[in-house]
């Protein structure tokens, strides 16, 4: 893996690859103030307040959409600040599609959205002003993406009976927050009829047909508030996890889906996980790809890995590593 460039005016030499910020670069908070029912916009001036008594020079910027989230991260990293996402997943994502164009770019995460399983994942305080402290005194380690018809995402990719899930939970109201995701799963199950899939790995060539629920490709493990889809997904090992969810009745595909919050759904006979650096999917129907809860594109689609596209902030003991380290005990030979 190719270490990740230090931010701004950090110190660079042989060996670096992760550094903490001794010298933290200014901030330009970037909030989206509809994330979360409004959660977003509520969080900003204490979290504000948090980065500066923490001593760092802070400015707030709030998005209008998440094109506008791009830009002002575009912005924010030629002017040499850290860009701090404070949202859901989904402007996390445009923020570090944004910051891979940019050597050196620095991208900060806090929690303000419903899902934040980006933030989970990487051992990030769940309460956005106690994650203030990553931002100020955590380190910089190199961070996978995912990528489809040129946009990039930070945790899964998914299609199929998800694709329903997904646009029903998106329009529910806000105050169910994070049960909006069972809420979704739940009303898109009693629709839901079996679709036929195809998707072929890359760069091994490997087919795979069936009938079933779901596709995800998965750079990261989790989604949908805390569900582990992908359990053994890597962050930095530059590949995809490719989970098949294969057809059952709704009755058992009912009863197993509470085993999806810890990854014992992955032992079922009807879950397959495979690896790949980039996956296409296609099926019988038209289905909308999601990733980190918004649709990016339409089926089919390829998607693929971004080794170390960008880097994160995180804390000291996050289960991310430092760039000179090697993932162990992966198969990577999809």
């Amino acid at each position: 893996m190719t270490p990740a460039p230090g931010p701004p005016g950090a110190p660079a030499g042989p060996g670096d690859d992760e550094y903490a910020c001794a010298m933290p670069a200014p901030v330009c908070l970037i909030v989206n103030p509809a994330s979360g029912g409004g959660r977003g916009g509520r969080l900003a001036p204490p979290v504000l307040d948090e980065l500066r008594r923490l001593g760092l020079t802070a400015r707030r910027q709030d998005t209008r959409d998440l094109a506008h989230a791009r830009a002002l991260a575009l912005e924010a990293a030629h002017a040499g600040e850290s860009a701090v996402a404070l949202g859901g997943d989904g402007l996390v994502g445009a923020v570090a599609d944004a910051l891979r164009a940019v050597p050196g770019a620095v991208l900060g995460v806090l929690p303000g959205g419903r899902g934040n399983d980006l933030a989970r994942v990487l051992g990030i305080a769940r309460d956005p002003v106690a994650a203030c402290a990553t931002i100020a005194h955590g380190s910089a380690r190199p961070l996978d993406l995912g990528e489809v018809a040129g946009r990039t995402f930070v945790g899964i990719a998914s299609a199929g009976f998800d694709s329903e899930a997904n646009r029903i939970a998106n329009a529910a109201p806000a105050r169910l927050g994070n049960l909006v995701y069972a809420y979704g799963a739940l009303r898109a199950l009693a629709a839901w009829h079996p679709a036929h899939f195809q998707i072929e790995l890359h760069p091994s060539g490997e087919r795979v047909r069936f009938t079933g629920y779901t596709v995800a490709a998965a750079s990261s493990r989790a989604y949908g508030g805390g569900m582990l889809i992908a359990p053994d997904a890597d962050l930095q090992d530059g590949l995809l996890d490719v989970v098949l969810i294969e057809a059952v009745g709704r009755l058992r595909f009912l009863a197993n889906l509470p085993r999806v919050f810890s990854g014992a759904h992955v032992r079922l006979p009807e879950v397959r996980v495979l690896r790949a650096a980039e996956v296409t999917i296609e099926a019988d129907r038209p289905f909308a790809l999601y990733a980190d809860g918004d649709p990016i594109a339409q089926l089919p689609a390829r998607v693929r890995a971004l080794p170390a596209a960008v880097s994160v902030l995180v804390p000291q003991d996050s289960p991310l590593r430092a760039a000179t380290s090697s993932p162990a005990g992966r198969d990577d030979s999809a």
